[in-house]
């Protein structure tokens, strides 16, 4: 346990050091670890390893591959983004590039049998440290940036520049009393970041997760997740209003719902999952319009020979922003704090364009001992858009951001 605690302390030393990452549901990511990640981020009815349980669905760890071993998982994601920005009015046509950047995400997951063997009652703990969502863009010094367009200390665009990510610690206990049924429930410790490009500030959010997962059969898998909504708040990252002073935001990660069924048939394993996100009852994302999003994901593993594993995956959530056609310069108020509607639309479409859908996903896994294995991942976000007409300042204005993803993911798993 001893060693458990220094690794964590590590990864988690790492992780808050870490760069913001892009994410593709909403601000989340679609799964954790390569094997979830290649699965099109499936795994609340059969994860693969110890960090894509104890992420999607806790109970399953009593049901896992990994069983009644003990397993570590150490995985990395690099996401490759490509984020464009186009506003056109009265004064031209003036688009950018988001200053292109890799962002990587590492990520630790445990999992450790409390009680021994396979026969119920079975104890297991689990653990995982890991950057669970993060969205930005930087067009400074671009043509989008520009501080007086409009005149003195009015701006082109506002959201020209956004930072946020969260880090989450998870600890996990999963309870199997009879043979088909677990259960699981872990703490959830989130550590976020919100730079807005006037002020940065560090706030903590804390929630519950709670699993069932169930296996009537040697053949199919059931699972249940819920997460609960966590509490955010930044102090003085914005002055939203104007008044020279900044201000504060509340930006509370959303509850979620998930269902998963898992197949197995000879070498092959096929996971269908399906997720509610409430962001439309989550401060913040509900102050800039974002409604409640649906995913669903499907993912299949292949054991092509003992030792490999071929994986593919698809993932789709439709784009979580309303589109506010007919949008204009009277004041909009976020939270209090009044500020022009068009400067609300250019913040929210063109800052945290959160508007890709669809996703492919790949990857392969090879196991060279029974203790040791590798595993890699890719996932494509195809290209989308988000674009409103309405009226600036000056006149009729329109405002479009395009998004597309692209990640590799690598992990290493060690069984004991």
């Amino acid at each position: 346990m001893k060693f458990v605690m220094k690794v964590t302390t590590i990864v988690l030393m790492t992780l808050a050091a870490a760069t913001t990452g892009w994410a593709t549901n909403g601000d989340n990511l679609i799964g954790i670890g390569p094997i979830s990640r290649a699965m099109g981020g499936v795994g609340i009815a059969a994860p693969q390893d110890a960090i894509s349980a104890v992420f999607a669905n806790p109970a399953a760890q009593c049901f896992g591959p990994f069983c009644p071993s003990t397993e570590v998982n150490f995985a990395a994601t690099a996401f490759i983004p490509n984020v464009q920005a186009k506003i056109s009015n009265s004064g031209g046509t003036f688009k950018a590039d988001s200053d292109d950047e890799v962002y990587m995400i590492p990520a630790f997951g445990l999992s450790v049998p409390i009680t021994q063997g396979l026969n119920p009652p079975v104890w297991r703990y689990g653990m995982a440290a890991y950057g669970v969502s993060g969205l930005g863009v930087d067009y400074r010094e671009t043509d989008i940036d520009q501080p007086s367009f409009f005149g003195p200390g009015a701006p082109l665009a506002s959201g020209t520049f956004t930072q946020f990510q969260t880090m989450r610690f998870s600890p996990s206990l999963a309870f199997q009393p009879v043979p088909i049924w677990s259960f699981g429930l872990a703490g959830i410790l989130e550590y976020s970041n919100l730079d807005l490009g006037e002020g940065s500030d560090w706030s903590y959010g804390f929630g519950i997760q709670a699993g069932i997962s169930v296996k009537p059969t040697s053949w199919l898998s059931l699972g249940l997740n819920y997460i609960s909504p966590r509490d955010v708040s930044f102090d003085k990252v914005a002055d939203f209003d104007g008044d020279g002073s900044l201000d504060n935001l509340d930006l509370d990660a959303p509850q979620e719902l998930g269902f998963g069924a898992a197949v197995t048939f000879g070498n092959f394993l096929v996971e269908a999952n399906t997720k509610w996100i409430n962001w439309g009852n989550a401060d913040g994302y509900k102050d800039f319009d974002w409604d409640d999003q649906y995913v669903f994901a499907i993912g299949g593993q292949w054991q092509a020979i003992p030792k490999l594993f071929l994986r593919a995956g698809y993932n789709y959530a439709g784009q979580p922003l309303k589109k506010n056609n007919g949008f204009s310069a009277a004041p909009t108020s976020i939270q209090g704090k009044q500020l022009p509607g068009y400067y609300f639309e250019t913040f929210r479409a063109i800052g945290f364009p959160a508007i890709v859908e669809h996703h492919v996903t790949l990857g392969i896994g090879y196991e060279f001992t029974p203790n040791f294995a590798i595993n890699l991942g890719y996932v494509h976000a195809f290209e989308e858009s988000f674009k409103q007409t309405g009226s600036d300042f000056a006149g009729p204005s329109t405002i479009e951001s395009k998004l597309s993803e692209d990640s590799i993911d690598f992990g290493l798993t060690w069984r004991f």
